[in-house]
């Protein structure tokens, strides 16, 4: 049971106010100023390193699918252990961004990136780059739980196998990447049930123990929590900020106030640019761009 200041349920009220306002009419600076308190009593600056080093950088990218380019010379370092949200309206080139970094848009015919992505000092589109290996490196978390039609066991177990590990090594590492998922007490008495049989914030929660299994370096999260309900969603962010001491992060999010609860640091996307990065209370709270200021505000969605 939470306590009653515990961050999650401060934000829960903060979105609370928000949506009050707006259904009062309220003007949007003072639903700004909602967004900007909640910011300056998040757990994410608790997790703030300034001196972060670059795990993964993107310099000068433009993206196309076939003759249609859909992201616009993007430059953006994401720092180690530290969660980068993107944000933006629907169509803005986020989800697109995010699945340049594992090259997930590679399965996509005519697609292809021009410009710089680069892990630990290494080009991520590289001839000689293994993607199978990368992706097990940066995994990924998609909008909808998608378990395999399997057992809960197993769905965790399987990178595993494929890797090849001994019995006791996987079986350890499928309780450890289930408590890590905060999964391990709901499930433990039923490893062998089907996946399919979970809750869907069970299943999402599942599916983080999956990629976490296979001990990647970053996590990819493309709204994971869209299709979630309110205590799911917390669940989910709870975690997030627990495995930002241990994972980089970058999540794609269209909820403002998951941002502030969540990320160190935030990019805005608009048309397929990245109009402005930085320190996400800095971005929420004092905006360099007309574009950014008008979307934190909620003058256009």
């Amino acid at each position: 049971m939470e306590s009653k200041g515990h961050p999650g349920l401060q934000y829960m009220r903060v979105e609370a106010e928000l949506e009050s306002r707006k259904a009062e009419g309220k003007p949007e600076d003072q639903i700004g100023a909602s967004l900007h308190l909640a910011l300056r009593k998040g757990t994410p600056q608790q997790h703030l390193r300034l001196n972060a080093p670059c795990k993964i950088e993107v310099k000068h990218a433009n993206f196309y699918y076939g003759s249609q380019q859909a992201l616009f010379d993007i430059s953006l370092p994401i720092r180690e252990r530290q969660v980068t949200a993107l944000i933006g309206p629907s169509g803005s080139g986020k989800s697109t961004f995010l699945r340049t970094l594992n090259r997930m848009n590679d399965l996509i015919p005519q697609s292809r990136l021009e410009g710089e992505a680069m892990m630990d000092g290494e080009n991520i589109y590289a001839k000689k780059t293994d993607v199978v290996l990368l992706r097990q490196k940066i995994g990924m978390m998609f909008q909808r739980p998608n378990p395999f039609p399997k057992s809960i066991f197993e769905n965790v177990a399987y990178g595993l196998r494929v890797q090849g590990h001994a019995k006791k090594v996987i079986e350890e590492q499928v309780e450890r990447s289930l408590r890590d998922a905060a999964l391990w007490d709901e499930v433990k008495d039923r490893l062998k049930s089907s996946a399919l049989s979970l809750s869907g914030g069970q299943q999402q929660r599942l599916c983080l123990a999956r990629a976490l299994a296979v001990k990647p370096e970053v996590l990819l999260m493309d709204e994971p929590a869209s299709a979630l309900d309110p205590i799911a969603t917390l669940k989910i962010e709870e975690l997030i900020n627990e495995l930002v001491e241990y994972y980089t992060i970058v999540i794609v999010t269209h909820n403002m106030q998951q941002a502030a609860r969540i990320a160190q640091f935030t990019g805005f996307f608009l048309s397929g640019r990245l109009i402005e990065h930085g320190q996400t209370a800095d971005l929420f709270q004092h905006p360099t761009q007309p574009e950014t200021e008008s979307y934190v505000s909620g003058r256009f969605s």
